[in-house]
């Protein structure tokens, strides 16, 4: 009687220095949660190498070559693109000079049209008004320089912490599975089911993004092509990249329309402007929901919100695990509002009669 007295008055302070010790740990991995999270993640998908290789050199060999053949897959195609567009950096010089002669004068003309039709006072010269834009942008992004070299820096080191932690995630992944699903307070049934949905959760997330980049290339070098513009297969392909990036494609098509139209050619501007913003952009809040929502019995609506929510509150690893979290979130409700789960929770009595006996 009194071990169980004893029990039951230390079960309070167990669960707060487990509340405590998880407190803890998230500080200390809280600066890491993006690496971690994209380590796991590409632990899932090239679990499939990583077993298939572990069989001819063993489990740490076979991690190693896996993470290297990551790191190559994530820095390959950052040093094409940018060689690429050295290459391609003259051409583009050429053609902002041959458009440059012209934009002077519709800038001028935009801009004697927008005072003939405001009632407010605007100086006659518009270049007035850019130099004193251009002295305010400065002054806005001068103390910003610094900030954006250590945000570099930043993603230098998260990467480095990824490929560290993805080495030993693929090399101890089995065993890390097992026993997370052991902890998990669920029948043996329930918690294969809820590791299983993550692992399709996370797979057609990155497949439908690679989906999702390849439409928005596709689109985007359609609609240069169309349009006449220089080179539309690097840009699409330019467009595809940077719709993985969390600079989206928007950063290729606003500067291409507004190009546009400086250099006179107003109807083409519009609609690269429109092609961008109802074709390149949509694709990415359409098609993305679409190819998720058949991976699960969750409605479309509470996937497209996990997209939106996930991407606000965690950039872009957001599209992976903000959907996951509402649906295993949902998974864990529906499993707790089970009476059969609930009933597998209680000891038996004769199992704690068992257990106070002796």
């Amino acid at each position: 009687m009194s071990d169980i007295g004893s029990t039951s008055l230390g079960r309070p302070t167990l669960y707060a220095l487990i509340l405590v010790g998880l407190y803890l740990t998230y500080l200390v991995l809280s600066p890491f949660l993006a690496a971690l999270t994209w380590a796991v993640t590409f632990a899932i998908l090239f679990h499939g190498m990583q077993a298939a290789l572990a069989r001819r050199i063993g489990p740490s060999g076979a991690a190693a070559v896996t993470t290297l053949f990551v790191a190559l897959a994530i820095v390959a195609p950052v040093v094409l693109l940018v060689s690429a567009l050295a290459r391609e950096a003259p051409q583009i010089t050429d053609y902002l000079r041959q458009s440059s002669h012209d934009v002077p004068r519709q800038i001028q003309r935009i801009w004697d049209a927008v005072r003939a039709r405001n009632p407010l006072p605007m100086p006659e010269d518009p270049t007035e008004l850019m130099t004193n834009g251009a002295r305010r942008a400065l002054a806005f992004v001068a103390p910003h320089a610094g900030a954006l070299v250590v945000d570099s820096l930043a993603a230098l080191g998260t990467l480095v912490a990824m490929l560290f932690a993805l080495f030993f995630m693929l090399r101890d992944g089995d065993a890390m599975s097992l026993g997370l699903r052991d902890r998990l307070p669920f029948s043996e049934h329930e918690n294969e089911r809820l590791m299983s949905e993550t692992r399709d959760l996370v797979t057609a997330s990155v497949g439908a993004s690679a989906i999702v980049a390849a439409a928005q290339g596709t689109v985007g070098g359609v609609a240069f092509w169309l349009l006449g513009m220089g080179t539309p297969v690097f840009w699409g392909v330019v467009i595809a990249f940077c719709s993985l990036l969390p600079v989206g494609a928007s950063i290729v098509w606003i500067p291409a329309g507004i190009g546009l139209l400086l250099s006179g050619e107003i109807t083409r501007g519009v609609l690269m402007l429109l092609v961008g913003a109802f074709g390149i952009s949509m694709i990415d809040n359409v098609l993305r929901p679409l190819l998720l929502s058949g991976k699960t019995s969750v409605s479309g609506l509470v996937v497209f919100f996990g997209l939106l929510g996930g991407a606000a509150a965690f950039g872009l690893i957001g599209l992976v695990i903000g959907p996951i979290i509402l649906v295993m979130t949902s998974r864990i409700l529906d499993n707790l509002r089970r009476p059969d789960l609930r009933d597998r929770s209680v000891v038996p009595a004769d199992r704690a009669i068992s257990s106070g006996a002796a």
